[in-house]
């Protein structure tokens, strides 16, 4: 055993890994915020997910959804559980959520491309759940709460 209490360097070795582990992961943390939050969007659209997956807004806000992805998404509400009084959003402009999957399945309606936004302003108090259709079954979900 040596004096800083390692046999053969291994415990350096563990220090050290445990170090650059925790420096790797504080710097990719901070890549993930900076993606979501360049000022010109409030969501950003990963591969498989919204980020960040839930936000806070208040009533009379406009949140707005950027792809950051080589992948096309969709933004649908899903209508079963609107606020009371809320209307139907849907990238695409949808009037009901069974259009907006009808017309993503025959024709990739409400797709919005890499770099691409979509917006939508809300005007009832609640919690809005919403997904990307070719997406869902993955778990790309998200949640709009919406204060008084």
């Amino acid at each position: 055993m040596r004096d800083d209490g390692s046999v053969d360097g291994h415990q350096s070795r563990r220090r050290f890994l445990a170090a650059t582990g925790t420096a790797v992961t504080v710097g990719l943390a901070g890549c993930a915020a900076t993606l979501a939050s360049d000022g010109d969007f409030d969501v950003g659209m990963t591969a498989t997910a919204f980020t960040p997956p839930t936000v806070t807004i208040e009533v009379g806000d406009t949140v707005v959804w950027k792809n950051t992805s080589s992948r096309g998404h969709t933004v649908t509400a899903y209508e079963a559980v609107l606020p009371e009084g809320a209307a139907f959003f849907a990238s695409g402009g949808y009037d009901d959520e069974q259009t907006a999957r009808d017309a993503y399945s025959n024709s990739l309606g409400g797709l919005i491309n890499s770099n691409e936004t979509y917006s939508y302003t809300f005007d009832v108090p609640g919690e809005y759940k919403y997904l990307c259709i070719p997406h869902e079954q993955a778990g790309m979900v998200g949640t709009v709460v919406v204060e008084a």
